[in-house]
């Protein structure tokens, strides 16, 4: 999860950065600029390049990232929000039978 505290500070980066780039038309630059103003996740990830981010972690090869967003309250003291909370998920070893032979 990401907080995003300055929204204008997103948008204004991510409009430098389609600014400098020398190999977009005008068409896409245009079609880029207005996406990164209507969306900070559109302007996050003119940003931030998911194969940069996971290209240093042994044995993962990314296939496919997209982005998306979403704008919701965030309460740190809420319980909903407890992230060391065991959910129970199928996955969760702690729900796992072991047998001992």
């Amino acid at each position: 999860m990401l907080e995003i505290d300055d929204e204008e500070a997103v948008t204004g980066a991510a409009l430098q950065a389609l600014a400098d780039d020398t190999d977009l038309s005008d068409a896409e630059r245009a079609d880029s600029e207005r996406a990164v103003t209507e969306d900070t996740a559109e302007a996050l990830a003119h940003l931030v390049d998911p194969f940069d981010l996971v290209s240093v972690v042994p044995g993962v090869e990314l296939q496919q990232a997209s982005w998306s967003s979403e704008q919701i309250d965030y309460d740190p003291d809420s319980p909903e929000w407890d992230l060391d909370e065991d959910d129970g998920g199928e996955n969760d070893p702690e729900d796992e039978e072991m047998t001992v032979g």
